[in-house]
This record gives structure tokens, C-alpha cells and sequence, in this order.
């Protein structure tokens, strides 16, 4: 299946299909934008103003002013210097997911990029050339420097990609499949190793898993209530409604349902002396329902993560102006996946 990516607009279960392994290819629709942005970034180098990361240096250095002749190898020396990642190789959906969010976040037309770079990237996906990424490496605070950087080497035929099975040179994973690698424009460099797309892919999967994780914890909560002849009388929703929390209502329900028609229920409604179950039992709506609550809002985060542009410094076409900002920031991000740790150690407390 394809998936044709809107920037700015794509959803959650998009981004999960994704990952899953369906092919990307991003809506024509932003190619304007994404050219008038590209067009900025040149009338801003002909008036001469320094913008950073553009006519300038990095970090420290933006206060250094970088000759014409030298700004293409400036983008290309801010990509080789932070690919310096170390440990095992990222899972290949995961990259695939990391690479898919960069797309959908240069496609709108914030970053500079050309299309043509970013028609590369999309290439890449499409033929199945998956830049390998070190586990290990600057995220974060700055960025999502280290592992970025490493996509963005393979762009320009640097480091290694996998084909299939095969790990090759990067260049020679790009000529396998009939392309070519990319020189860099002003500001490419940076726009594409700037951002939180492999901390929010990170955060995705681990939703993901999540997810499915709390759906078969909820098969085994009704199948061990069964299993211990307990009562569904605590998946009443007279209770739940009475706490207000959505998902305590919604985990009842599913328990409700998922003991509808119980054979062994029934066995044993009349005649049982017992008063009420041990607490695993009964209060699982309440504490897997509050993980219910806690996954939604980490997923409510990530669905605006994986859909902002957070690069630095930001193009305005309309202006013609470049600011710049911290949106690099993966602070939520962060929030997001300690919620969702936490949600998955309740769920494991109970269970």
C-alpha cells in the first residue's frame, strides 16, 4: 500500500502504516511551497545578510561569516561532523519512520530544502535504501543531530545503507537502485540534520507497541477473571461513569465485552459466597484505564510532533525573512515517551 504523505496533516494511523513497511510518497500539492521557500533562502544570500547556518557558522561559530564559494561545503562539513553516531544499527522500520517525518516536515515549505532534495529522500524510501543509523548519538536538546546526520550522509553518498539484506557503501546502495547522491544547497545541511524526527520515530514505535500491548493485557485481564471464576459486577458502568476518567469508562467496556456470553460467568452467579474480588481483578478498569489516558495523551503529542517543522532557522517565503528559534527542542517529545514508560510499567504492575 502507498501512502501519500500531506505535511503538516498526516495521522497517526498514517505514521503507523509507515512503519509497518507501506511505501511513502509525499502530496504534489506542497511542491510550491516547497520551492518558494527554496527561492527565499537565494534572494536572502543575494542581499547579503547573515543568517545563521546559512552564510554563517554553527554553534559558537555563528558569529563567523562564511564566503560564498564556500557555502555548499559548509552544509556538507555540518553533516560529516555530527555523523558520529556509535552502538547497533537503528531497526530499518524505525529509520523508515524518522526518514518519513523529515519529509513531511521540509514538505512544508519552512526549511529551504529544494524539491529536489527532497525528492531524493522519497526516492530512497520508495526503492528501499534505508541509511543505517547508530542506536547512539546527540538527540534532544539540540536536535536530533547524530542520527539525522547519518541520513542525511547517505544523501550524499556517505556512510551505509541497507538494500534489502545487503549493507553497501552508500553511494553504491544509491547506484543499486539508479540513483545518484546529492550536493547540498545553502541551508540543506542543517535543515535536515536539525530536528526531533528520530526522537519522535522512537516515541511512535514505542506508542505502537504500546498500544497493542494494552489491547492483549485486556484479553488476559477477562480471560483471568474468568480463570478465577471473578465477577464482571466491576465493570459496571454505573461505577465508571460516577469517576468521569474516558478511559476507565472505555477499558470497562472492553472488559464487558470481552466477557459477554461467558459460559463460566454464568456457572457460578448463583450461589457464590464471595463479596467482592481481589483488587487485580476489580480494579483494572481503573488502573488500565488511567494508562488508556496517559497513552492518548502522549498520543495526542506525538500526532502534533510528527506533523510540526522543527528545524532552525525557519523560512518565511511570504516575508522573505529567516528566523530563527528553538523548535529543535524535543521537550515534548520527551514528556510524551515518559508518559508512555509509565504507562507500560503500570501495565506490567497489574498484569
Amino acid at each position: 500500500m502507498t501512502i501519500t504523505l500531506k505535511p503538516g496533516a498526516a495521522t497517526l494511523d498514517d505514521w503507523r502504516a509507515i512503519w509497518r513497511g507501506d511505501t511513502v510518497v509525499f502530496d504534489g500539492s506542497c511542491e510550491p511551497a516547497v520551492a518558494a521557500s527554496a527561492a527565499a533562502v537565494a534572494r536572502i544570500l543575494d542581499r547579503g545578510e547573515p543568517v545563521y547556518g546559512i552564510n554563517t557558522g554553527f554553534g559558537k561559530l555563528a558569529g563567523v561569516r562564511i564566503p560564498a564559494a564556500d557555502l555548499a561545503q559548509l552544509q556538507r562539513n555540518i553533516v560529516l561532523s555530527h555523523a558520529a553516531g556509535v552502538g547497533e544499527p537503528t531497526p530499518t522500520p524505525t529509520v523508515r519512520l524518522m526518514m518519513a517525518l523529515k519529509l513531511g516536515s521540509l514538505a512544508q515549505g519552512a526549511s529551504g530544502v529544494r524539491l529536489e532534495t527532497l525528492r531524493l529522500l522519497e526516492a530512497m524510501m520508495i526503492r528501499g535504501v534505508t541509511p543505517i543509523v547508530p542506536a547512539q548519538g546527540s538527540v534532544g536538546a539540540s536536535g536530533d543531530l547524530a542520527p539525522l546526520a547519518h541520513m542525511a550522509a547517505a544523501m550524499i553518498g556517505v556512510g551505509e545503507a541497507r538494500v534489502g539484506e545487503r549493507v553497501l557503501p552508500a553511494a553504491a546502495a544509491l547506484a543499486l537502485v539508479g540513483l545518484e547522491p546529492i550536493a547540498l544547497g545553502p541551508k540543506e545541511g542543517l535543515a535536515l540534520l536539525n530536528g526531533t524526527q528520530f526522537s519522535t520515530a522512537c516515541a511512535l514505535v514505542g506508542l505502537f507497541e504500546a498500544e497493542a500491548l494494552l489491547r492483549a493485557v485486556l484479553v488476559a485481564g477477562a480471560l483471568s477473571t474468568d480463570a478465577a471464576r471473578g465477577s464482571d459486577a466491576p465493570f459496571d458502568p454505573r461505577i465508571h461513569v460516577l469517576r468521569r476518567h474516558r478511559g476507565q469508562i472505555d477499558v470497562a467496556a472492553a472488559l464487558r465485552d470481552l466477557m459477554a456470553g461467558s459460559a463460566i460467568r454464568a456457572s457460578h452467579l448463583v450461589g457464590d459466597e464471595r463479596v467482592q474480588d481481589p483488587y487485580c481483578l476489580r480494579c483494572q478498569p481503573q488502573v488500565m484505564g488511567a494508562c488508556l489516558d496517559l497513552l492518548r495523551k502522549a498520543a495526542a503529542t506525538l500526532a502534533d510532533e510528527a506533523n510540526c517543522v522543527s528545524d532552525n532557522p525557519l523560512i518565511f517565503a511570504g516575508d522573505d525573512v529567516a528566523l530563527s528559534g528553538g523548535n529543535f527542542h524535543a521537550e515534548p517529545v520527551a514528556f510524551a515517551a515518559d508518559m508512555i514508560a509509565m504507562a507500560i510499567c503500570e501495565i506490567g504492575s497489574l498484569s
